[in-house]
C-alpha cells in the first residue's frame, strides 16, 4: 500500500524505462501502440502502463504483456538426482522432443514454463545428473524459452551497466565502479556548483545530476557545436533538473581566462538577417500581387471564350493557390521567429554561464573525455575555488602520468593520487561460491586531488624555513653532540 501511494513508482506513458532480462538491459520510451524489440522478442508496452516499476511481465501471443504470477515451488517431492555426471554422454540423442515439436508447442500458445517442464520430462539423462547440473539445465532452458522481462526505473548503476555491456566505446570504457569512485572523490552532493567536461554520451553528467537531486548548478563544458546528452535523457529527469544545468563551449575558455571574453563573440545569428527576411517577404508579396493581376486578366479572357463552369473552376484553383501560399508564408515567418527566440534564449543562457564561471568559485571539477586531460585540466582548474576536489578519468594511465607531472611542477594542488579500480564478480550459491570466470580486464584510471592557493603554499614553505633558521642554540648544541 505504501508503494502504490507514490505516483513516481508507477509506469506512465512518456516515461523513460529500462527493460531487464537476466543481466541484459535496454532503455526505451514508454509509448502506446509502439513495437519494442528486445532479446529477439517483440511486444507492446501498453499493458505495462499503470503498474509499479520492478514488475515482471510475460510476453503472450500478439505481443501483449501480462504480469507474471509467482509460482509456488512444491518442496514435498524430493528431487531424483545422480551422484556424478561421469556416465552422461552429450551425443544429442537424450532429448526426445525435436525442434518441430517445440515449434508446434509455441504455435499452440503454450507458455515457456510448460515447454521447459516437457523438456525435462522428455530428457533421458536429466534424472542422472547431479542436483547442481539439473539447476543449471533448468536455468539454461528458462532463459531460452521463457519470454519474461522486468521493467525497472533508470538509475546510474543500471544505465552505466547497460552502456558498459552494450556500447562501452561510447562511454570511453567507463565501468560503473569507476564512476562510483568519481562521484565519491568529487564530493558530489546537493547544493554544489560543479563543472563537468565529459564525452561519455552524457552518462557522467546524468550521474552528477541524479546525485545532486536538482539542487545547485552544473556547468557542462562541451567541444564542437553542442553537448551530447543521449544517456542523460535516459534518466528521465523532470524539467526542474534542467533549469540548473548550464553549458559553455570549450573554444571560449581561453578568452574567459584571459579576460578578453565578450558576449558579442558568442555564436548566434546576426541581427541584420531580420530586416532582410522582411524585405524578401515584401518582394514576395509584390510578386504574388502581380501574379494575381495576370491571373485576373487571363480569367477575363477565359470568360469570353469559355462557359460559366470553367470560370468557376479557375477561380477556385486560384483561391486555393493563394491560400496555400499565404499559409506557407505564415509558417515560414513563425519558424523564423521561433528560431530567433531560441537563439536569443541560448545566447542569454551562455552569458549567464560565463558569469558563473567568472566567479571562479566552483565546488568541484569532473573530467572524463577522449581528449588529452592535461590542457583541459590546467585551463578548467582556474574556475575552481581553493580546497575543492577534482577528478580526471582516462582509459589509459600514460596521459594521466603526464598530467600528474605537470600538476606537481605547476603547484596549486595537493593530495594528488593516481589510482586504478579493480573489480571481481562472485557467484554466491550454496556450496559453490567462487569468482566468476568472465571478468572485466580494466576499468580505467583516476587522477584526483584538492586545489589550494599558490600564495598560501609559498607562505607556508617560507614560514617553515624561517623556523629552521630560528632554532634555539640549545637545540643546535644537542644536535651537534648527537652527530659527534
Amino acid at each position: 500500500m505504501a508503494e502504490s501511494a507514490k505516483p513516481g513508482l508507477r509506469i506512465r506513458e512518456g516515461d523513460c524505462a529500462v527493460l531487464k532480462r537476466d543481466e541484459v538491459f535496454k532503455a526505451v520510451l514508454v509509448l502506446r501502440r509502439r513495437k519494442v524489440i528486445f532479446e529477439k522478442q517483440w511486444f507492446y508496452l501498453d499493458n505495462a502502463i499503470g503498474h509499479i516499476y520492478g514488475t515482471t511481465f510475460e510476453v503472450s501471443s500478439g505481443g501483449s504483456l501480462q504480469p507474471k504470477k509467482k509460482m509456488e515451488e512444491t518442496t514435498t517431492e524430493t528431487k531424483e538426482a545422480g551422484t556424478d555426471n561421469r556416465n552422461i554422454v552429450d551425443d544429442g540423442k537424450s532429448q526426445k522432443l525435436t525442434h518441430d515439436d517445440i515449434k508446434a508447442l509455441k504455435d499452440k500458445g503454450i507458455k515457456g514454463q510448460e515447454i521447459v517442464q516437457q523438456l525435462i520430462e522428455n530428457s533421458t539423462t536429466f534424472r542422472g545428473k547431479t542436483e547442481f547440473a539439473q539447476d543449471k539445465y533448468i536455468k539454461k532452458k528458462k532463459k531460452k524459452y521463457e519470454a519474461v522481462i522486468t521493467i525497472v526505473k533508470p538509475s546510474t548503476r543500471i544505465l552505466s551497466t547497460m552502456y558498459y555491456a552494450r556500447e562501452p566505446g561510447k562511454i570511453n570504457h567507463l565501468r560503473y565502479d569507476t564512476l562510483a569512485q568519481m562521484l565519491t572523490l568529487g564530493n558530489i552532493r546537493a547544493g554544489n556548483k560543479m563543472i563537468v567536461m565529459e564525452t561519455c554520451a552524457g552518462l557522467v553528467l546524468g550521474a552528477i545530476m541524479e546525485r545532486m537531486g536538482g539542487y545547485g548548478s552544473v556547468i557542462q563544458m562541451y567541444p564542437g557545436g553542442g553537448p551530447v546528452r543521449a544517456a542523460t535523457s535516459c534518466f528521465g529527469f523532470p524539467e526542474s533538473f534542467f533549469n540548473t544545468l548550464y553549458e559553455f563551449p570549450l573554444s571560449k575558455v581561453d578568452s574567459l581566462v584571459s579576460g578578453t571574453f565578450s558576449s558579442e563573440t558568442l555564436p548566434s545569428e546576426p541581427e541584420y538577417n531580420v530586416p532582410v527576411e522582411e524585405e524578401s517577404n515584401g518582394s514576395l508579396d509584390e510578386k504574388q500581387t502581380l501574379i494575381q493581376e495576370t491571373e485576373e486578366e487571363s480569367s477575363t479572357e477565359a470568360v469570353m471564350e469559355s462557359n460559366e463552369t470553367e470560370e468557376q473552376e479557375t477561380m477556385d484553383l486560384a483561391a486555393e493557390d493563394t491560400e496555400y501560399k499565404e499559409s506557407k508564408e505564415k509558417g515560414n515567418k513563425e519558424n523564423i521567429r521561433e528560431k530567433q527566440r531560441k537563439q536569443q534564449e541560448r545566447r542569454r543562457k551562455l552569458v549567464e554561464t560565463a558569469a558563473l564561471l567568472e566567479e571562479k568559485n566552483a565546488d568541484g571539477l569532473i573530467v572524463a573525455s577522449r581528449f588529452h586531460p592535461t590542457p583541459l585540466l590546467l585551463s578548467l582548474l582556474e574556475f575552481v575555488a581553493p580546497s575543492r576536489p577534482f577528478v580526471v578519468y582516462c582509459q589509459y594511465k600514460e596521459p594521466l602520468l603526464e598530467c600528474y607531472t605537470k600538476l606537481r611542477e605547476k603547484g596549486g594542488v595537493i593530495n594528488l593520487k593516481l589510482s586504478e579500480t579493480w573489480l571481481r564478480n562472485y557467484q554466491v550459491l550454496p556450496d559453490r561460491s567462487h569468482p566468476k570466470l568472465m571478468m572485466s580486464g580494466g576499468g580505467g584510471y583516476l587522477l584526483s586531488g584538492i586545489t589550494v592557493t599558490v600564495e598560501k603554499v609559498q607562505s607556508n614553505v617560507s614560514s617553515l624555513e624561517a623556523q629552521k633558521i630560528e632554532e634555539p642554540t640549545s637545540k643546535k648544541r644537542k644536535l651537534q653532540e648527537l652527530d659527534c
